[in-house]
């Protein structure tokens, strides 16, 4: 909204074109929802814990996390309010992929929501139903997956690209809208079960869109995305400033969510971004750079896939507790240390997800 107001006044004064620049936005969209995180994030705090809404902590796990049982929780509404106010503000609402974007954010966010406010408020400690939460999640990438497959104006709607190699696209027909929802519902559950210690997830969200927004400039940007031989999907330039969005508000909830941690996100927090981030991937065709990108979100569910098929197969556990960062933790490793050992892989990850770029 701000966005077209103020580049419509560039005709009566040059500077104000400047606004029709993605990369000035974007960076306008890091410091906007930066800086609204930071202004609004105390107030949520308050009212999370004066209604109550805190952290239930199980006594079956690290005993150090006992000390954070009283922590309010549900702190993915003040990542979403950044978000959203930042994109409202900055991005172009014409734009059917932004739109796309605020959809599967809202909607993830929903069942987050429900999910938090059932465990949280009615002291339900299973919280919706996991038929219910699985069944939505699915209904809710399946919309977005039919909407870009069936998006007359986008020449890959049904490819999948694989990085490092030049060229190489698979057309996966009617197929590409299950493996859609894979990738999407896949992308919002793995980010869930990262989010178990102190700024684990939402750092790594912050790590995984900062890659991630660089690979949506270039595939929006048509001299770039030749010069570097990736899709280029006209359009999907502007989801740059989503991108922007979301590292702010991850930035700006890390400084509440650090260890010790004065609010988490929930539910509501971690399957909207977990959501994003795979429906980021889908729309510009990078679902494999997503799983290098994101690679701790991904042992992390592995980890989780293994402990459950080995106990129900063997009757033993291949790891102390999962997620695989819980096992660490009882290994004797400190919270803080796991936090930025993890982050520090992600990094690397995220570096290599770039270096795909060169390598094609």
């Amino acid at each position: 909204m701000l966005y077209s107001l103020l580049y419509s006044l560039h005709e009566w004064f040059f500077p104000f074109n400047v606004f029709r620049y993605i990369t000035f936005r974007s960076a306008l969209a890091v410091l906007t929802a930066m800086l609204i995180a930071f202004i609004i994030g105390p107030e949520v705090i308050k009212r999370l814990r004066k209604f109550s809404v805190t952290q239930q902590v199980r006594d079956d796990g690290p005993q150090t996390h006992l000390g954070k049982a009283g922590t309010p929780t549900m702190g993915g509404v003040l990542i979403i309010i950044s978000i959203l106010t930042t994109v409202l503000l900055w991005g172009d609402l014409a734009n059917k992929y932004i739109l796309t974007m605020i959809f599967s954010l809202v909607g993830f966010g929903a069942i987050g929501f429900i999910d938090d406010y059932l465990k949280v408020v009615k002291r339900n400690p299973k919280g919706l139903r996991g038929y219910y939460k699985f069944g939505a999640q699915v209904l809710l990438a399946l919309a977005i997956s039919m909407f870009l497959y069936m998006n007359p104006k986008d020449p890959y709607n049904d490819v999948l690209s694989i990085p490092f190699f030049k060229k190489w696209l698979f057309d996966l027909g009617w197929f590409y809208v299950p493996f859609s929802i894979i990738v999407i519902v896949g992308s919002s559950n793995a980010v869930n079960l990262t989010d178990g210690i102190d700024g684990l997830a939402v750092g790594l969200v912050g790590i995984s869109v900062l890659a991630t927004g660089i690979l949506v400039y270039i595939s929006g940007n048509l001299k770039f995305s030749q010069y570097l031989q990736v899709l280029y999907i006209p359009g999907t330039g502007e989801l740059t400033v989503f991108c922007g969005a979301i590292l702010g508000a991850s930035l700006g909830f890390l400084w509440y969510n650090s260890y010790p941690a004065d609010v988490f996100m929930g539910d509501v927090g971690s399957l909207s971004l977990g959501g994003a981030l795979g429906t980021l991937a889908v729309i510009t065709k990078q679902e494999i750079v997503l799983a290098v990108v994101g690679g701790i979100f991904v042992i992390e569910t592995l980890s989780v896939v293994f402990q459950v098929a080995s106990f129900k197969l063997t009757g033993k556990r291949v790891f102390r507790m999962a997620p695989i960062h819980h096992h660490f933790e009882l290994k004797g490793w400190p919270e803080p240390k796991v936090i930025v050992r993890f982050w520090i892989v992600g990094i690397m990850l995220a570096l290599l997800s770039l270096a795909t770029l060169k390598l094609r």
